[in-house]
Parts: C-alpha cells; sequence; structure tokens
C-alpha cells in the first residue's frame, strides 16, 4: 500500500502557498531570527489561534522573491511525491492586507512554477472578515489574470465573522469574468455555511465536513456533483474535529459525496498529500481501488484542466 500511494498520481486541489511555508523556509528567508521562533509559529490551540498563525507567516513575506522561493520548495515537496497538478490558493487578500504590490508577487510565483514537473494553475483567495471591498479587489486581479494561470476565486478565513451573503455581488463579477467559484465553508460553521456558500455558486467546498449533519445537503452535494475537498489532518490540528476517529470523511464517501483528498496547509499541519491517503486507507479502511478514485478525482473536479 505504502508504495501503491507515493506512486499514484495524485492532484493537489486545495493547497494554501502561505501555510506549505516550512519553519526552515521561514529561516532560510530570515537566518538573523532563530529558527526555534518560526517553529513556535506553528503552535495553535484552535482555529483562530490557526488563523493568527497564518497571517504571522504571512507577514514574513516581503518581496516577491521570497514568494518565488516557497514556491519552488513546495514543488519541489510535491514532485516527490509524485502529485501531477496542483491548483494553489495563493492568499493575495493578505497581500493587499500586507499593503504589497500584487502584480509582482504573481509574476514570480508564476515564473517559479513554470519549470516544475507539476502542472500549476492557481486560485486567488480573498479573506472573508476583511469584507467585501477587498474581496472585490482580489476578483479584478483574479479576472486580469485568467488567461495567465489563475482559474478561480476563492473565499477563505473566518467563516463566522465573513458570511457567505456578503459576497454575492463579488462572485457574479468572477463568474462573469471567467473564473471559477470555490469556497471555505463548513469547517468552522454547521452546515448552513455551505449551503450558503453554494447559493453563492460555489463549485468545489473547501473542507465542507458539516454536511455530515445534514442529509439533505449530503443528497443535494451527491445529486450535483458538488466535491468536498477534504483535509483530515488539519481539521484535527484546528480542533474543528475533536479526534481522528469522529472525522467524517469514510461517512461522506459512502453517503456518496463527492470528495478528494488534500493537505490544506501541509507546514502548517506537519502533514503530506501521502501520507494523506496512508491516514485514509490505516485509519478509515479505504481500499486500493477506493484511494485511486479519490485520487482521480482530483483530475475530474479540477478548475484548470
Amino acid at each position: 500500500m505504502a508504495d501503491f500511494l507515493l506512486e499514484l498520481p495524485k492532484a493537489e486541489l486545495h493547497l494554501h502557498l502561505e501555510g506549505s511555508v516550512e519553519p526552515e523556509t521561514l529561516y532560510e528567508l530570515d537566518p538573523s531570527t532563530p529558527l526555534e521562533e518560526f517553529r513556535a509559529l506553528y503552535s495553535y490551540a484552535d482555529f483562530e489561534s490557526f488563523l493568527k498563525a497564518f497571517g504571522a507567516v504571512g507577514k514574513r513575506l516581503r518581496s516577491p522573491g521570497d514568494y518565488g522561493l516557497i514556491t519552488r520548495r513546495l514543488l519541489e515537496r510535491l514532485a516527490a511525491q509524485h502529485v501531477r497538478y496542483a491548483e494553489i490558493i495563493l492568499a493575495a487578500g493578505v497581500v493587499l492586507w500586507k499593503g504589497q504590490e500584487f502584480a509582482p508577487i504573481f509574476d514570480a510565483v508564476r515564473e517559479a512554477a513554470a519549470g516544475s514537473p507539476v502542472e500549476v494553475r492557481w486560485i486567488l483567495d480573498a479573506v472573508r472578515q476583511f469584507g467585501v471591498e477587498q474581496a472585490m479587489q482580489v476578483a479584478e486581479w483574479a479576472a486580469e489574470r485568467v488567461g495567465c494561470g489563475v482559474v478561480a476565486l476563492g473565499i477563505g478565513g473566518s467563516e463566522e465573522r465573513g458570511p457567505a451573503e456578503w459576497f454575492t455581488d463579488v462572485f457574479a463579477f468572477a463568474r462573469r469574468a471567467g473564473l471559477r467559484l470555490h469556497a471555505h465553508a463548513g469547517e468552522g460553521a454547521g452546515p448552513q455555511s455551505v449551503w450558503a456558500a453554494l447559493q453563492l455558486g460555489a463549485e468545489r467546498i473547501g473542507h465542507g465536513i458539516a454536511a455530515i449533519q445534514d442529509p439533505a445537503l449530503l443528497r443535494h452535494l451527491r445529486e450535483r456533483d458538488i466535491p468536498l475537498e477534504v483535509c483530515i489532518t488539519s481539521n484535527l490540528v484546528t480542533g474543528v474535529v475533536k479526534c481522528l476517529e469522529e472525522h467524517p470523511v469514510r461517512r461522506l464517501f459512502d453517503a456518496g459525496v463527492p470528495i478528494v483528498l488534500n493537505t490544506d496547509d501541509p507546514a502548517m499541519f506537519g502533514c503530506t498529500l501521502v501520507g494523506e491517503y496512508r491516514l485514509a486507507a490505516r485509519q478509515f479502511g479505504f481500499s486500493e481501488a477506493e484511494l485511486r478514485g479519490i485520487a482521480e478525482n482530483g483530475f475530474k473536479y479540477a478548475f484548470g484542466r
């Protein structure tokens, strides 16, 4: 099984660039700061403290060159796991929050990805709690780059502090611009958050595990063929699932909901994509055939293929 999972062609559809930055890479960018100080950032008691840590890592990315370096490091790790395709989520909302110019940052990550054996597309992510005006700016940036590797607009961050209903006009603009629509939902909030994201027009749901609480939602996802991007280790580390045995990945799969396995923020959660597949096999009894089907879903539901 271990060799099979390593060699299996895989896709990552829910992968944050900033969440892929290892403490050692931060030290590479800033050797004047002790490595242990960087490692201390990667500890969180709950989902809100994780969001703060994510922002703290983002603050340490100060130049386009920094973004280029973390992209190269990420793609090296993905290639070693036989990941063939990745839709990488770039926190454009955080770039805006930092007051940085977006164009040179995007040019740097795009150039860094150009020589990789991993086929890369980009999802520009707005931060829910930063509000509608900033989200529209991110949507405009994404629309300008539809032909340059950007395939979708997403919303992430706090579901409670940035309800999906705020972003109706933003998503409508993005759809008219030819972008696909993505939303984090049903991670730190309940099934109604997933319904709200679907009402916006989201075509894939990041996490979505709260759907297990709502039979009507499970039926809707199954019948409309709307996939959930499941990130098992992420949900444990952020505390949205209390223990591994309670994770609903197997029940979602058995209910016929399309799922894709992903890492979310692999450096910040100490996981790999191969490790997520191994966890699914070991803890939840997924067979080789089932895992092959889940891997195929990563290509089937990709926005950029």
